[in-house]
């Protein structure tokens, strides 16, 4: 079993709901309310436009990338109704002549500058030339390992481990054994040794191609049984497959260099909870 395990998946509805509702925005466009024609709901006279939508949309590139607008209006209209209801009923309580509605508002007004001035620094940055530099010196200093692609069947006692290897032994299916006996995912696909647990490891990483385990391999998770499918030299990864990877650790690269230029230019001055001046440090 790997080190690092995913604890749960979410669905692309969940995430559709999630992100939209913890922020949605309503802009002002022009549409013909005569014949509702652009509108998406009414609530209590005021208009929310379909553009609101698709503004919320192309804002979530993560959840455009995974579902269609048809589905993305059908699932999250109801979102949008709601918050404009809570915002309604919000100005009726005369919530933003609050002295913490003044407060908060000043703070979420820094943060959306703060986080805009990023995003266009980051932007004009970010490019592909940067991203393609460190991928070549991914690639120009990668060390070839041995990995396997295995499947594995994980039981809680050794003794169901020494029934499945029993079965195995007299010519059962792998996988139709792991439907029957697994309480884990079969197929491990491709992996190093030191991305495993080290007691799967040691067992793994002895076997031949096509063998299968023939004791039981305890390891903090359970009991194992494991079938080697192929055994070759790992190689860098493509492009492709790393490169949302690499673009974060190049834009993580360029905010460090964002603020180190934003403090060389600032006269800044720390002081303790007693009031005395912190030196810089150098």
């Amino acid at each position: 079993m790997k080190k690092r395990i995913l604890g749960f998946t979410v669905t692309a509805v969940a995430v559709i709901v999630v992100a939209v509702a913890s922020y949605v925005s309503f802009k002002v466009y022009n549409a013909n309310a005569a014949n509702n024609k652009g509108i998406a709901a009414k609530v209590n006279g005021e208009v929310i436009y379909i553009n609101d939508l698709k503004q919320s949309y192309a804002d979530h590139p993560q959840i455009k990338d995974r579902v269609p607008f048809e589905e993305f209006y059908a699932k999250t209209l109801d979102v949008f109704v709601n918050s404009k209801l809570v915002y309604q009923a919000a100005q009726a309580a005369r919530i933003e002549e609050t002295p913490e509605y003044q407060r908060q508002l000043v703070t979420a007004k820094e943060d959306l500058a703060r986080k805009l001035f990023l995003e266009k620094a980051v932007e004009d940055r970010v490019s592909d030339e940067a991203v393609k530099k460190l991928y070549d010196d991914y690639t120009s200093k990668f060390e070839s390992q041995k990995e396997i692609k295995a499947k594995h069947i994980l039981v809680e006692s050794e003794d169901k481990a020494k029934e499945v290897i029993n079965k195995l032994n007299k010519g059962g299916d792998f996988v139709k054994l792991a439907q029957e006996y697994s309480r884990d995912q079969v197929d491990l696909g491709y992996f190093t040794k030191d991305m495993m647990v080290p007691e799967f490891s040691e067992v793994a990483f002895n076997m031949k191609k096509g063998e299968y385990s023939k004791k039981p391999v305890k390891t903090e998770f359970g009991y194992h049984v494991i079938l080697v499918e192929d055994v070759r030299a790992s190689k860098p990864l493509e492009l492709k497959e790393i490169e949302p990877q690499l673009k974060n650790m190049v834009t993580q690269q360029v905010i460090g260099e964002i603020f180190e230029d934003l403090r060389g230019k600032a006269n800044v001055e720390r002081y303790t909870l007693e009031g005395e001046v912190i030196p810089e440090s150098k």
